[in-house]
């Protein structure tokens, strides 16, 4: 399949895992330095990346391109149509206007790249398993720790008993404590973190479905039972998660949506009680009067 420009950056890292060793010190070097590859000549990128010219050509056709040449050409499309947050070009003395359009361009990029990609078949699957569980839990650390916290306070509403859990000790526990017919939701952007790894796999070993939110071919989709993919070109070794959580949050959202749609009638009484509950606790609003 030959890549389009606009998705040829996402390519090289989605499949930078499956790549041989020495195609992927290519892909490294066109991840870190894209704006460089493209005026390099093949010659010195083969040098740069420590490798010889047809190992390049090879890492070219791998990534979805036709070779060098055209890799370069959609590269640099890639490049102007798409700018990762933590890459974006913000000079310190910007005005408000300046880095607001680029953090709301940035998170709306990310959306509709995440709408486009996104795996129907896996969304589908977590749904069949999260309405059929018997109990639900979401394990998240740092940042991607307040996306399980928000994902209990959508499925709670739910019929399902459901509790979320950002401290790695308490994960490990109640993953042990956990058995068939319950389901865990690990969500994590690189899906590398050693913690919530091993929570997964204390999970996993008592015949617990996992269903991943995370990074396509990271360690934490290679435990999954299902793994949402969410590839989000933002360096979180370096920066706070952005563009990354936003799109985790629209997947729990949807897979909220599609368990509380499995539920019919009665979970949609159940939810409006709940909201009716809340009546009492805010202040009406006041009538404006016309002129």
């Amino acid at each position: 399949m030959i890549a389009t420009p606009a998705d040829l950056l996402k390519r090289v890292r989605d499949r930078s895992p499956t790549l041989s060793p020495s195609e992927r010190r290519v892909a490294e070097l066109a991840l870190g330095r894209p704006d460089e590859l493209i005026y390099a000549p093949l010659a010195v990128v083969a040098r740069q990346a420590g490798v010889s010219e047809p190992t390049v050509v090879r890492f070219c056709r791998s990534v979805g391109c036709t070779g060098f040449q055209d890799f370069k050409l959609q590269l640099a499309q890639s490049m102007a149509s798409h700018f990762p947050y933590a890459d974006l070009p913000i000079d310190a003395d910007a005005g408000v206007v300046d880095y607001a359009t680029k953090v709301f361009d940035a998170t709306l990029d990310t959306l509709v790249r995440l709408r486009r990609d996104l795996d129907v078949a896996a969304v589908e699957a977590a749904v069949e398993y999260l309405t059929a569980a018997r109990k639900i839990e979401f394990y998240g650390l740092g940042a991607s720790g307040s996306v399980a916290q928000d994902a209990q306070h959508k499925f709670f509403r739910l019929p399902v008993p459901c509790v979320s859990y950002s401290d790695p000790h308490m994960q490990t526990m109640s993953a042990a404590a956990l058995g068939q017919g319950d389901v865990v939701v690990a969500i994590s952007h690189t899906g590398r973190t050693r913690e919530l790894l091993e929570s997964a796999e204390v999970a996993r070993r008592s015949s617990t479905t996992i269903i991943a939110i995370t990074s396509a071919g990271s360690p934490l989709a290679a435990l999954a039972d299902v793994t949402i993919a969410v590839n989000v070109p933002e360096d979180t070794d370096l920066y706070t998660p952005m563009t990354s959580r936003m799109a985790h949050l629209a997947v729990v959202d949807v897979l909220a949506l599609g368990v509380a749609l499995r539920g019919g009638r009665g979970t949609a009484d159940r939810l409006r009680r709940m909201k009716e509950s809340l009546a009492s606790k805010r202040v009406p609003k006041k009538n404006r009067s016309r002129s």
